[in-house]
């Protein structure tokens, strides 16, 4: 076993009053809060999704003055020795621990049902260590599943360009995007600040994956585009149904242990295409059927790498290419075996709906069926 990390926060300021513990932009030039081995265990602790401005006190009314370009505040980057482009970084989730408040908005444009619900509207939750409960919505008690909303490694300035270039494309054909802002942004300095990619949506670094499954216990494969890696984790949820349907879950304050490995040209030899995660033994509380499984997971970008705003079945399909490369790399299947593999034991979840543009589908396949 490796050394132990820390990466605290004072949790009565925000962000951009400690900008030394973390970020709100995906840019490559972020410097590390801390370098360390493969095999190191970290603890992040991490601020609420909307970075401290809810609190037991926050009316409906006050969401009209929600700061949009605060959200997301993310603890790290952590450097890890030995990640070099083109390797996969695996992300063992040790434990997600929450604080004891939690909240969940209905806010004016945002949500699948945006066109809906016009009026803002919150929950506010208490949370235990096995439920939360609200005076807001009596008679219901949520259990506890805590995951990390955010967890992402930094863009190459490759990969930040080409998602800046399909996004503008993407928003001048209409398409509700969040462009590039200097507006909340930490850090605040000019090239990071103007340049930086919004935390909003679901990218190939990772981002705001919304993956209710990421439960202590799983493992998380990211593709690395920068020396080091560069990981940074927030936006932590109590809870969550799949989709994230009215855009925020029981979103809390929380700190997350992890331990990291290293697989080295592992995106070269057809191991990842895009974010992968696996459970090898039962989930508690059991939130997927089976409980071991494997997964992909696809967004709404096309092969020729056109963003499309909220297409579900182009990030379906994704899902399943994806899946079916790993069937064939990993148990040597034809592709045809493996698309025949997936239509029979493979589910497909709606991860979350509401990242514009990037919706996200998982493809999950149960462990059990292989003898």
């Amino acid at each position: 076993m490796g050394e132990m990390h820390s990466l605290t926060i004072d949790r009565g300021k925000p962000l951009y009053a400690e900008p030394r513990t973390g970020h709100n932009r995906w840019h490559p030039d972020i410097k590390p809060c801390v370098r360390v081995q493969p095999d190191d265990i970290v603890t992040l602790e991490t601020r609420d999704a909307l970075d401290g401005m809810i609190t037991r006190d926050t009316k409906a009314a006050d969401l009209e003055r929600i700061e949009m370009g605060r959200i997301h505040p993310l603890t790290g980057p952590v450097y890890i020795e030995g990640a070099e482009p083109g390797d996969v970084l695996e992300v063992h989730i040790i434990s997600i621990n929450p604080q004891s408040f939690g909240f969940t908005l209905l806010i004016p444009g945002f949500g699948i049902l945006r066109d809906y619900f016009p009026k803002p509207f919150i929950v506010s939750w208490e949370l235990s260590e096995h439920y939360a409960v609200s005076p807001q919505l009596p008679n219901v008690k949520i259990p506890a599943a805590p995951f990390m909303g955010v967890m992402g490694v930094a863009p190459s300035h490759d990969l930040l360009n080409r998602s800046e270039s399909r996004e503008a494309d993407l928003l001048g054909r209409g398409g509700m995007v969040l462009p590039p802002s200097p507006v909340g942004a930490v850090p605040d300095t000019n090239e990071i600040a103007g340049k930086g990619l919004r935390t909003v949506p679901p990218r190939e670094n990772g981002g705001n994956i919304d993956i209710k499954h990421l439960t202590a216990g799983s493992t998380v494969y990211f593709p690395v585009f920068v020396p080091g890696a560069l990981f940074s984790a927030g936006d932590a949820h109590f809870a969550q149904g799949d989709c994230e349907s009215c855009g925020t879950a029981i979103e809390m304050g929380a700190t997350l242990t992890v331990r990291f490995a290293i697989r080295k040209q592992a995106t070269t030899t057809g191991l990842l295409r895009g974010l992968q995660f696996t459970r090898r033994e039962g989930l508690h509380p059991p939130i997927a059927a089976g409980g071991r499984f494997y997964a992909t997971t696809g967004l709404p970008i096309t092969a020729e790498g056109r963003n499309e705003s909220e297409d579900l079945t182009l990030a379906a399909k994704n899902a399943l290419l994806s899946m079916i490369d790993y069937l064939v790399f990993t148990y040597h299947y034809s592709r045809e075996q493996a698309y025949a593999l997936t239509s029979v034991a493979v589910d497909l979840h709606v991860s979350e709906l509401v990242d514009v543009p990037n919706v996200l589908v998982s493809a999950f396949l149960p462990l059990e069926v292989f003898q």
